[in-house]
């Protein structure tokens, strides 16, 4: 459970402009310092693993706890998400990536959330079609934003002083997304690529250890392409707007706390996944009375321990709504306090 709060040296050190402008920042009264909220918890977790524990082999982290945003992520979404994760350390090989999605996958399934569809990407693939081209940081973003739209038009427009074969390949990936026959048009459509059939032969290796749920690739979404280093996953589910899970290998992210590790995880917002999951039935509770009795307050400890909810009627409140629907309360019948039905 890293702070909330931080100096903003600390928080921001290593991230790129997209998180900087989600923070809220502040002054600390004591010391003068500029402090700020943090937006994203990764960060923190990558200098845990950096610093605090600074293991040599592999490390496993999760967390929970409130992030805040500037603003909303996505329309209607919460600016206060209740931020979930876990993160694997140490390891290079596809074996964490895997590790991370099953982990992702499996809580959904936990949580009995259905019709899942998991998306995959990586962004090597943009990376190497742009690979030895002197691109500026805004026309990188901009490119990267036609091919997210898939605008044509628009990209066509972007890498139109390009070499011809990094132009035809980015307007290829417009096209390619869908099943998994995408991978067997990527090998095609970008053969001209020495290093982009491994990358497609990883994701349809991860694609084949997935079970209980549809998986699809669009290689144009580069999402988060500041951030992740290679594979890149999204989970969605029936009633939901967004993706409810995000994440991938982002092995860069511990550089700048000394540690360059290989790293593979994911996130989500326990606010919104609360959102799509069905309703639970409220488990019926039973009344009772409330008083000071040793032989009144001893049977209530009782049926808590067994397991029930037993809500005390404070006096003057036994004509209230009940709100816990009790369905049983506990009544004194012959000297000794049993429970019967409503």
């Amino acid at each position: 459970m890293p702070p909330l709060l931080e100096h903003l040296e600390s928080l921001l050190t290593g991230t790129g402009e997209a998180l900087d402008l989600q923070t809220f920042k502040l002054v600390d009264q004591l010391s003068g310092r500029s402090m700020g909220l943090r937006a994203d918890t990764t960060p923190q977790v990558a200098r845990i693993d950096a610093h605090l524990l600074n293991r040599k082999g592999v490390t496993r982290l999760c967390y929970c706890g409130p992030v805040l945003h500037t603003r909303p992520d996505r329309p209607h979404a919460t600016r206060e998400p209740l931020q979930f994760g876990a993160e694997i350390y140490g390891h290079a090989g596809l074996e964490a990536d895997l590790e991370a999605l099953l982990l992702a996958q499996e809580c959904l399934r936990v949580a009995e959330v259905r019709e899942i569809t998991i998306d995959l990407a990586d962004v090597r693939i943009v990376r190497r079609l742009l690979a030895g081209l002197a691109v500026k940081p805004a026309l990188l973003s901009a490119i990267h934003g036609a091919l997210a739209a898939k605008d044509a038009s628009e990209l066509a427009l972007l890498t139109q002083g390009f070499p011809k074969e990094s132009r035809d390949g980015l307007a290829a990936l417009l096209q390619l997304y869908g099943d998994e026959l995408v991978l067997e048009e990527a090998q095609k459509a970008l053969r001209h690529f020495s290093d982009i059939p491994e990358v497609l032969s990883n994701l349809k290796w991860l694609a084949s250890r997935l079970e209980g749920a549809r998986v699809t690739f669009d290689l144009a979404d580069q999402r988060g392409y500041a951030y992740y280093s290679g594979v890149r996953f999204a989970m969605y589910a029936t009633g939901a707007s967004d993706a409810l899970v995000r994440g991938g290998r982002y092995d860069e992210v511990g550089a700048v706390f000394g540690r360059n590790r290989p790293a593979a995880g994911f996130s989500l917002d326990v606010k919104q996944l609360v959102g799509v999951v069905s309703p639970r039935t409220l488990k019926a509770a039973i009344r009772a009375p409330w008083g000071e009795s040793v032989d009144v307050n001893a049977a209530v400890a009782d049926l808590r321990k067994a397991g029930e909810t037993v809500v005390c009627v404070l006096p003057g409140h036994e004509s209230e709504v009940d709100e816990f629907h009790c369905d049983r309360e506990l009544v004194q019948i012959a000297g000794r306090w049993v429970v019967q039905a409503v």
